[in-house]
């Protein structure tokens, strides 16, 4: 399989970028080719720097750059030599598998939509991201793609996100909730309680509403919402951890007492870091369109580039497009 990275995509590329596709290859070994998008020189720069070897790379020059600050349609239409708009346009054209990036959110909604195309009965494809929780991973599903929603979309973004949890995450028999206000049917605003019904009537895996106290309790497997609400959801559970991370490290910095503890639990405290800041996951899955296309934040870390890449892998090993493809079809 051939994977196509962004090399250009996010706040600390081609660094990150780099290292992270380094230790995707390691890890995966052989089977997969990885292509790095981008400025050639940049890139090897960096390589250079990290003591990284490039002989296992395919390098695919690029002339433009989308930047975070661009119009994401007309940097799309206008920026076609960019990392982000050529990576997309190979996507599309089957000259590779799937495709990774850390840029510009919206630029990639965009031009995933409008260059790769929808699967055929998508009405909206959809970000899905695996987030932490005590029981096990759940799939957070709209998380910004679709801030205007209808409650019908949502049956599909269940739909989608089922197929992803069973075909990637290994869950057999993934259950599905509406996130809310409250446990009760009738609870929420009409959207949650018309998505609720619908949900109730066409999706046979629905378990009723999710609370956002219950969201990382691992009750579900599958929480669908709009992306609106779901893009805050996330960014809270994000912000949250930071603050409670920060709060740990500076409470162990108070007394010689709080750093020999801090120094007993530092294999614990790593373990925690590292299930709360998500890297594991590599960002979110973009589904409903032809082909495995996952973007990360531009804060992205060279683990969360590892893990993107490798769940970009995964998707393609676990047909996952096809496997959307033919769930959507038959609710039509």
């Amino acid at each position: 399989m051939k994977i196509l990275l962004d090399a250009m995509g996010g706040d600390n590329a081609p660094k990150s970028t780099v290292q992270g596709a380094a230790d995707a290859v390691k890890e995966f070994g052989d089977g997969m080719t990885l292509a790095l998008l981008g400025d050639e020189a940049k890139i090897k720069a960096a390589a250079q720097e990290l003591g990284v070897d490039l002989t296992p790379f395919e390098l695919i020059h690029c002339t433009e750059d989308v930047d975070m600050h661009d119009d994401p349609v007309k940097a799309v239409r206008h920026k076609t030599d960019s990392s982000l708009v050529k990576g997309l346009t190979m996507l599309k054209n089957g000259e590779a598998d799937a495709f990774v990036s850390a840029g510009s959110t919206g630029a990639c909604l965009a031009a995933a939509t409008l260059v790769v195309g929808r699967i055929k009965g998508v009405k909206r494809p959809a970000l899905g991201q695996v987030i932490p929780a005590w029981a096990r991973p759940t799939l957070l599903i709209d998380v910004g793609a679709n801030a205007d929603c209808k409650p019908e979309y949502l049956v599909q973004f269940a739909q989608m996100g089922e197929v992803y949890m069973n075909a990637i995450m290994g869950v057999e028999h993934p259950k599905v909730g509406l996130l809310n206000i409250g446990e009760e049917d009738t609870k929420g605003d009409l959207f949650a309680q018309e998505a609720h019904r619908l949900l109730a009537e066409t999706v046979p895996a629905f378990a009723g509403n999710c609370e956002g106290g219950d969201l990382m309790a691992g009750d579900f497997d599958v929480v669908v919402t709009d992306g609106f609400t779901g893009n805050v959801c996330l960014k809270t559970i994000e912000g949250t951890a930071k603050y409670i991370l920060a709060e740990v490290k500076r409470a162990t910095q108070e007394s010689k007492r709080a750093l020999l503890g801090a120094g007993l639990l530092k294999p614990s405290l790593k373990r925690v870091a590292a299930g709360l800041s998500g890297d594991e996951y590599g960002g979110a899955a973009l589904l409903g369109v032809k082909a495995p296309v996952f973007i990360g934040h531009g804060a992205t870390s060279v683990d969360a580039v590892k893990h993107g890449t490798l769940a970009c892998a995964a998707a393609v090993r676990g047909e996952l497009v096809d496997k959307i493809a033919r769930a959507v079809a038959e609710d039509q």
